[in-house]
């Protein structure tokens, strides 16, 4: 992860929004529309001489050339009829670059060699937070990721999802939830979620996908992150607090012992609810790994957690309102968290039957369930990623009942 402070660069205008949201939204590689729409927020309505020189100066200009060219022509060419349909003039630098685009670029070119590009997710800290110890006081964080163009033709492990960009938004506005802790992502991707997790000072992190491809992507994000890796299988595990370790772990054949051994405190994963036939096997992992450590029932009264709630707290108000009661599942949960391991499941539900078949699934292997979205405190780092949805993920605090 690379970090800058807000304050530099070439245009003083990079540093403010929505120039700054503009800028990071072209080399998160954000669709064309969301584009023209913050230019125009740039420019006062409309896509000014002054807007031009920025799209060229600040953001052609810092393109990579891996995979970006067909990106940079589409862009282009919205642009372009933009401001030729508001009667206004096009910067030379635009029309020649569209023009050499257009020129070197075939239309097969993509199918015929590695279809993956460079995007860089920018977390900007809004200005009024004041960051935690552990994060340095960065301004921006800007995550370079090697992903898939194929997403439609398998390369799932390799695209970002709505619900990895949630999680990673979740653990830098809750740092203090991590540092410190051995943490565990199943179905880690392209790696997001993980970086960030590094960021905030965990004392391990262990990430993983049952995918081989997926797994030597994931290995090229952390290389571009300048982060120390080691790679095996789910046995001989060095202790090395100074690398991120990565396993591959396909669900269906990971063995107990092996999950036992690892003992993490807290496990996280990314729309991993997905496929039917998975889930008894996500469950039993999700399940294995959150018995791995010795953990302590809930107690009933004088325990104290985050945010001053006592295990008194549990056991009163018997005829709350449904607010109430989704308040107390969470103090639950946060108890919980105090005790013994936790897991942290973001997911879209794209299928209502799927995901209530998990909740069925976990209850039978003695997993409280309970959806946090509400009660967690949530930044907004990406203010610029007008394509992506927060409101449509959910995200799911999950531990072992004894009772």
């Amino acid at each position: 992860m690379v970090k800058e402070e807000i304050g530099g660069g070439a245009a003083a205008d990079a540093i403010r929004p929505p120039w700054l949201h503009l800028l990071s939204a072209f080399l998160a590689m954000e669709p064309s529309d969301s584009l023209i729409s913050i230019s125009r927020d740039c420019g006062g309505g409309a896509i000014t001489e002054s807007v031009q020189n920025f799209i060229w100066d600040q953001c052609i200009s810092r393109a990579d050339g891996k995979g970006s060219a067909p990106y940079i022509r589409s862009f282009l060419k919205k642009v372009i009829l933009e401001i030729e349909s508001a009667g206004a003039v096009v910067a030379d630098e635009l029309y020649e670059q569209f023009a050499f685009n257009m020129t070197s670029l075939k239309g097969d070119d993509l199918a015929k060699g590695d279809s993956r590009i460079i995007r860089k997710i920018s977390f900007l800290y809004p200005y009024d937070h004041v960051e935690a110890q552990v994060c340095q006081s960065p301004r921006k964080l800007i995550v370079p990721l090697q992903c898939s163009l194929n997403m439609l033709e398998g390369d799932t492990g390799c695209s970002i999802w709505p619900s990895s960009l949630f999680l990673s938004e979740f653990i830098l506005s809750c740092p203090e939830l991590f540092s410190m802790k051995s943490c565990f992502e199943l179905g880690s991707g392209v790696g997001l979620v993980g970086i960030c997790l590094a960021n905030v000072k965990p004392s391990k992190v262990i990430l993983t996908d049952g995918d081989l491809s997926t797994l030597a992507n994931l290995k090229v994000n952390l290389e571009l992150n300048h982060m120390s890796t080691r790679f095996g299988s789910s046995q001989g595990i060095l202790e090395d607090p100074y690398k991120v370790k990565c396993l591959h772990l396909p669900w269906e054949s990971a063995l107990e012992s092996d999950l036992r051994d690892l003992m993490p405190d807290i496990v996280l994963g990314a729309d991993v609810i997905y496929d039917p036939e998975c889930i008894p096997h996500l469950v039993r992992v999700i399940s294995t790994l959150l018995t791995t450590k010795k953990s302590t029932p809930l107690h009933r009264g004088g325990f104290k957690v985050p945010n001053g709630i006592s295990g008194d707290t549990l056991l009163k108000n018997s005829n709350a309102s449904s607010s109430d009661i989704v308040n107390r599942r969470y103090e639950e949960f946060l108890l919980a968290s105090t005790t013994q391991p936790v897991a942290y499941i973001a997911s879209v539900v794209r299928n209502i039957d799927t995901f209530n078949y998990f909740l069925k699934v976990a209850q039978e292997a003695n997993l409280r369930v309970v959806d946090i979205t509400q009660n967690v405190k949530m930044l907004d780092f990406l203010p610029y990623m007008l394509s992506y949805q927060r409101s449509s993920v959910r995200l799911l605090g999950i531990y072992h009942s004894f009772h």
